[in-house]
């Protein structure tokens, strides 16, 4: 996979929040986007996404070198964000169901398999999504997006409300799953990113 950027830039209202990016993105590298709260890490991510469109310039994705269509582009990729939510009614059951209506896990991911990895108690499963703590719904969310069948991984800010337990959970997610894949993190925690092979500084792009 790669993802070609081209002179992006990005304005709200009269606001220019990014201007200028150029940056090449390949599968078997990580990047770790940087900067200071409120500085456009999570408005480039969702560019990157597809979930924005940029004012100006061009976001490209290619696969095998084949070029691929805007409409397409959600296949290729999976996304965890603190602004992305959980349908709240869910079981993990369901959430897990209605996730793979739209993604693919891994292959060798089943529901059994899924749940070991999240590392919740099993009075959780039987809960609806609404009543797990901040924490819980964040373990979901990061493993539904780790574990998708997508050869592109966006996360932004992975270890919001995760405590110390759950941070490492999160790294050893990403030890065993990010191998081969095009990841980028969104963060200004050092924990989130600093095993990641390449840093794009935000404020280059303001």
């Amino acid at each position: 996979m790669k993802i070609e950027v081209e002179k992006a830039a990005k304005r709200y209202r009269n606001e220019w929040i990014l201007r200028k990016i150029d940056l090449q993105l390949l599968s078997g590298r990580s990047y770790a986007i940087c900067g200071p709260n409120g500085s456009g890490k999570s408005t480039l991510l969702k560019m990157l996404s597809g979930y924005l469109t940029p004012t100006r310039g061009k976001i490209r994705f290619f696969h095998k070198d084949q070029p691929i269509h805007a409409a397409d582009v959600y296949r290729y990729l999976t996304l965890a964000a603190p602004y992305i939510e959980l349908v709240e009614e869910f079981s993990l059951l369901e959430a897990f169901q209605f996730h793979q209506r739209f993604q693919s896990l891994l292959p060798d991911i089943n529901l059994q398999g899924f749940i070991e990895l999240l590392g919740l108690p099993a009075s959780a499963q039987q809960k609806m999504i609404r009543h797990y703590s901040s924490g819980m719904k964040q373990r979901v969310k990061i493993a539904l997006a780790i574990c998708s069948d997508a050869p592109i991984v966006l996360l932004d800010e992975p270890t919001t409300n995760l405590d110390r337990q759950g941070v490492e959970w999160y790294r050893s997610l990403i030890s065993q799953f990010s191998e081969d894949r095009l990841l980028i993190i969104a963060s200004n925690v050092d924990e989130d990113f600093d095993f990641c092979s390449e840093q794009i500084n935000i404020l280059d792009y303001k």
